[in-house]
């Protein structure tokens, strides 16, 4: 291919997700050339909506496509991703990479085999405060970058009890599968991704399962509270090399307002992006004329994430050239943080990884 070719691009999963993907790719250099879903109503609307084939079988998608987005739900990411990278082509797989850190570890294997690359979906990196971001902190301006708050809190956001999402045989986890995911994502990469040695965290229960959850809205049919048996909550410190740390707080549901923020700490500087209010703001002390502080606001163009996320991808897929973002092997590692998360909340001590 060369750089200007149209990416044939084949979606896997023909849902919400699915068709959230293929909106994102008109305009771009891709044609959505099929959808593949169990669900023939799925499948059939998917059709219609993108003027694309349908498939019931992944293997008769992938003979016709460059790439491929799996939008499945969780469980099934591994099945379609290493089949997908066996038949040579790129993935794009949302995250979280699998739904296990033994899946996640398959993929990876795979792609370290395989013809094709494998990008994961996370797309908060590509947001133009967090560009901004990654240049000053790459730049010097913070200094030493040792240490992130992270926040995702909704007051009351549970999706649809009953969907794939709140049953942890097909997700994975609740919040800190779902949310969590982004917050830790981010996290590392503000920190230039450092190797993580321990964590410590708790996840909690404390909404979902009550016949009495109250809410506004919520995404998804509400089937109760028997139809919930994942986290809604966690909280977790993590410890990186060179005693760089990260502390999370997630939460699908929590008595006290919502807020999605990052707060960074280093050496010469800090900054705040506060994505629930699309602020940015870094905190500089000076000597110049007297001793003050300064509080600087980023002003830059909004943009939609995802789209600036997928046409990365497409470029890669186009050229032929690995990503150094979003690779299969960050992936891997936030995984291997999410599942040390539960395990240190069920053994009330900390994970070595």
């Amino acid at each position: 291919m060369t750089d200007q070719s149209e990416v044939r691009v084949g979606i896997v999963g023909c849902g919400n997700i699915g068709r959230f993907h293929g909106e994102r790719l008109r305009g771009t250099r891709a044609r959505v050339v099929g959808g593949m879903d169990v669900n023939p109503a799925a499948r059939e609307e998917f059709a219609r909506e993108f003027d694309a084939d349908a498939y019931d079988e992944a293997a008769a998608l992938y003979d016709e496509v460059d790439a491929v987005i799996v939008a499945t739900p969780n469980r099934f990411h591994a099945e379609y991703t290493v089949a997908a990278l066996e038949a040579g082509l790129d993935v794009f797989v949302e995250k979280p990479l699998a739904h296990t850190l033994e899946d996640a570890e398959r993929i990876a294997t795979a792609a370290r085999e395989a013809e094709g690359f494998c990008f994961v979906g996370f797309h908060t990196r590509f947001e133009n405060e967090v560009e901004v971001l990654t240049g000053y902190r790459e730049e010097g301006r913070l200094g030493d970058v040792t240490h992130v708050e992270a926040k995702y809190l909704r007051r009351r956001g549970i999706p649809g009890r009953g969907s794939w999402f709140t049953q942890a045989d097909v997700a994975g986890g609740g919040s800190l599968v779902d949310i969590g995911v982004h917050a830790l994502d981010l996290s590392l990469y503000l920190l230039g991704y450092p190797e993580v040695e321990s964590v410590s965290g708790v996840t909690r229960s404390q909404f979902g399962g009550r016949e009495d959850y109250s809410y506004i809205d919520m995404w998804g049919e509400d089937r109760g509270a028997g139809a919930f048996d994942v986290d809604d909550s966690a909280s977790a410190l993590v410890r990186c090399a060179d005693d760089r740390t990260v502390s999370l707080e997630v939460a699908w549901a929590a008595n006290r307002p919502p807020k999605q923020e990052y707060v960074l700490r280093g050496s010469d500087g800090g900054a705040t992006y506060d994505r629930s209010e699309d602020t940015l703001t870094v905190h500089e002390t000076r000597t110049v004329g007297a001793t003050h502080m300064s509080d600087t606001t980023i002003e830059t163009r909004g943009n939609d994430a995802h789209e600036s996320e997928l046409e990365y991808f497409l470029d890669h897929v186009a050229t032929g050239s690995r990503p150094d973002r979003n690779t299969v092997e960050q992936g891997v590692t936030i995984q291997r943080v999410l599942d040390a998360i539960y395990q240190s909340s069920e053994s009330g001590s900390a994970v070595e990884l």
